[in-house]
């Protein structure tokens, strides 16, 4: 008798393990899917660009003299350097905007590739400007010939002018948004497409904002441009 009621236990016992075991692979099995369906999803690109002007501009102006005598080329010097000057606050720049490097001397002798060169010594200033005043900068290579005028050779190479746009931050986030609105876009017409419907995101990361010149010819108007990526569930 205690052998048959020990064997029903038994047996009753496997069968709830049994039947557990069955229900726990069914849970299993159904999360398992959703997990599955979850995992269906599409990748794409947002976009946002736009066009800024420059808030800042460094423009270098640069000027050499040369005599034989050193007393007289830091003369030239001084005369060329207060012509600059001048130049420069006639045009609308303030002295704190403008800054000047020490004259770099060459003694032409001492170099025998120019020991037969007319004059021995020869300097070479440069007058930088550090402005806001774009359009004033742009402007100044058309009234630079005022300077030759006056006997001061002064030059500006084109390219040595640095244009730089430092307000980013102030636009960072709306163009982040545009950029995540287009990637939306773009995901909504794949999903459409693919007889799916758009989740939630499932992975975003933004690319690296990037600052570039129009064109060579409008160096202080800048390409601001930044790339998200964007990971959708589909349903």
């Amino acid at each position: 008798m205690y052998r048959r009621e020990s064997s029903l236990g038994g047996f009753f016992c496997g069968l709830f393990i049994a039947i557990g075991l069955v229900a726990l692979a069914y849970l299993v099995s159904q999360t398992a899917l959703k997990i599955k369906g979850l995992e269906r999803t599409v990748s794409v690109k947002g976009l946002s660009e736009r066009l800024v002007k420059a808030d800042v501009a460094i423009y270098p102006v640069e000027f050499t003299v040369a005599d034989n005598n050193p007393f007289n080329l830091y003369k030239k010097i001084s005369f060329d350097k207060d012509a600059v000057l001048k130049f420069l606050n006639n045009e609308g720049f303030d002295d704190s905007e403008i800054s000047i490097s020490p004259p770099n001397i060459t003694d032409n002798y001492a170099n025998n590739y120019n020991s037969n060169a007319r004059f021995r010594y020869t300097g070479k200033v440069v007058i930088t400007l550090y402005t806001h005043k774009i359009d004033k900068v742009v402007n100044l290579g058309k009234e630079l010939f005022k300077l030759n005028k006056e006997g001061v050779m002064a030059t500006n190479v084109k390219f040595d002018t640095t244009y730089l746009y430092t307000k980013l931050n102030k636009i960072k986030p709306v163009m982040v948004d545009e950029a995540i609105q287009n990637a939306k876009k773009a995901a909504e017409k794949f999903a459409q497409e693919s007889h799916s419907v758009l989740g939630k995101i499932k992975f975003a990361r933004q690319g690296y904002f990037s600052i570039t010149d129009r064109d060579p010819n409008t160096p202080y108007i800048k390409r601001v441009r930044v790339v998200v990526d964007v990971v959708y569930y589909l349903k």
